[in-house]
């Protein structure tokens, strides 16, 4: 399992709070006692006010079609919230920061390349929005999350983006978003789980899958 030395990075503080509801509220009873306690725990975390929870990992699985990688492209002009590549057995880094301003969570993903730099990708959850739950991903773009449990299994799919700007906020047409985006946590046990996710065109098809596992880092 790849550690924070082989990006240069040592884990930051992670001092926590009392339990946090915010992603619990967001699902019935019933769908919440669907799921594993390690993913209770993981998502019921309440960090310190700009404390950090780092989780340390490989991607297993990539795949981009010729049309994800031209999307990955078109969205480095707002900061690249997409993969740019299909590389697999790279190490990648995920922190989740507790972010005071808004009252969400900063979350910025590290990927590994086999040449240059690493891709750095930054975006925040935010418990806002018309369903609760909406992921900011910078320029006044947002991306409206919807919460669901299958199978033991968290998933996130988007439900519509929308930007903001001088104080108004417009829904992007669909022509203008890569597609239907679905974030999944699942627990393998032993301390490890999956985080994977994939965007379907609704032309195109799947244009984007990656797959990742992950643990969380000691300090």
């Amino acid at each position: 399992m790849v550690s924070l030395r082989h990006l240069g990075l040592s884990a930051p503080s992670n001092v926590r709070l009392h339990d946090d509801h915010r992603f619990r509220a967001l699902l019935s009873p019933e769908d919440w006692g669907r799921l594993p306690v390690s993913i209770w725990r993981r998502f019921s975390k309440r960090l310190a006010d700009g404390a950090t929870v780092v989780y340390v990992g490989e991607v297993e699985q990539a795949e981009m079609s010729r049309a994800g990688f031209w999307f990955a492209q078109a969205a480095r002009l707002i900061g690249g919230p997409l993969p740019i590549t299909a590389n697999t057995g790279v190490p990648m880094i995920v922190s989740v920061t507790e972010d005071p301003a808004s009252g969400g969570q900063i979350w910025t993903r590290i990927c590994g390349r086999p040449h240059g730099f690493p891709q750095v990708i930054h975006s925040a959850k935010r418990f806002a929005g018309p369903t609760g739950l909406e992921e900011y991903l910078g320029w006044g773009l947002s991306m409206s999350l919807r919460v669901c449990v299958t199978e033991g299994t968290l998933a996130f799919h988007s439900a519509g983006y929308t930007l903001a700007f001088a104080g108004r906020r417009w829904r992007l047409p669909s022509w203008l978003t890569p597609g239907n985006l679905t974030v999944t946590h699942s627990d393998l046990g032993g301390g490890a789980f999956r985080f994977a996710l994939e965007i379907v065109h609704p032309r195109f098809g799947r244009i984007i899958r990656q797959s990742a596992v992950f643990r969380e880092s000691a300090p």
